[in-house]
C-alpha cells in the first residue's frame, strides 16, 4: 500500500494541485484520506459491547426525524435506508458529526459503528467538515479520456484566483453520467460536457449562489446530450 503524506498525496507523486492551497485563509479540502482513521488498530475487546442510542436521550430535530423516518418508509427492510438516511443528516449538520451519527442511529435503531462502517465508505458522506458547497469532478475512465483531469485542475486553479471559501473540490471516481463526460457534480447539480474554459463560470456560480451552467445540467428541460440534436447520417445510394 503507497504511504500518504499528511497533505494527503502518495509518497512519490506530485502534489495534487488543491494540495498547494493549503496556505490560503481560505482552504479547498483535498479530498478524503484513502481509508477510514483507525481502520489498522487492534479491536479492544475490553469496551462494554455497542449499544443502539435511544430517542429518549437523544434529541433528533424534528424536520430530520420526519425525514428519516420518510426514507425507512420506501423499503421493506428500513436499514436500506441508510444512505439517504446519513445524506439527510449531513444536509442538516453540514457533516456528519458524532451528533448527527448518534441521531440517525437512534431514529434507525441501529449503532453509530455501523453508520460509521458505511459513511466511511463512500465519498459523498463525510464524518469531518469538508465545506458547506462541493465540486465533485468525475475523472473515472470515460471521463479521463475527455480531458477530465484538466477540467478540474482548472476548477481549482479559478476557486484559488477567486479565493473561493468553504468548498470542497475533489477528483471522484464515477459520477454515473457517462454521457455527458466530462462531467462534474456543484451542490448536486450534474452539468456537462465541461470545458477547462467553463471552470471560471463554475466557481462564480458556486460563490454567488447561482445555479452553474443553466441549459447544461442533467435536470435541466433543454438539455441535450452530446448528439442528440445532430441530423442523422445519410445513407449512400447503392451504386
Amino acid at each position: 500500500m503507497s504511504a500518504r503524506q499528511p497533505n494527503g498525496s502518495i509518497r512519490g507523486e506530485r502534489p495534487l494541485v488543491a494540495d498547494r492551497l493549503v496556505g490560503l485563509d481560505h482552504q479547498i479540502a483535498s479530498g478524503k484520506p484513502s481509508v477510514a482513521g483507525g481502520w489498522d488498530l487492534p479491536a479492544d475487546l475490553d469496551k462494554d459491547p455497542a449499544v443502539i442510542p435511544q430517542l429518549a436521550d437523544v434529541r433528533v430535530p424534528p424536520e430530520l426525524k420526519a425525514d428519516i423516518e420518510y426514507r425507512m418508509s420506501l423499503y421493506p427492510d428500513a436499514r436500506s435506508a441508510v444512505i439517504p438516511a446519513l445524506r439527510a443528516a449531513q444536509r442538516h449538520h453540514g457533516y456528519l458529526s458524532t451528533p448527527a451519527m448518534l441521531q440517525v442511529a437512534a431514529v434507525m435503531k441501529v449503532t453509530p459503528a455501523y453508520l460509521s462502517s458505511i459513511a466511511s465508505f463512500y465519498d459523498m458522506l463525510n464524518e469531518e467538515p469538508r465545506g458547506r458547497h462541493y465540486v465533485y469532478v468525475c475523472t473515472s475512465v470515460s471521463c479521463h479520456l475527455s480531458n477530465a483531469k484538466a477540467v478540474y485542475e482548472a476548477i481549482v486553479e479559478a476557486a484559488e484566483e477567486a479565493e473561493l471559501g468553504d468548498t470542497d473540490i475533489r477528483e471522484f471516481e464515477c459520477l454515473g453520467a457517462c454521457d455527458m463526460q466530462p462531467m462534474a457534480s456543484v451542490d448536486g447539480r450534474y452539468v456537462g460536457p465541461l470545458d477547462v474554459s467553463d471552470a471560471p463560470a463554475i466557481v462564480a456560480a458556486v460563490r454567488e449562489g447561482r445555479k452553474p451552467l443553466p441549459g447544461r445540467g442533467l435536470e435541466d428541460s433543454d438539455h441535450m446530450p452530446p448528439g442528440a440534436g445532430d441530423p442523422p447520417p445519410q445513407e449512400e445510394a447503392p451504386q
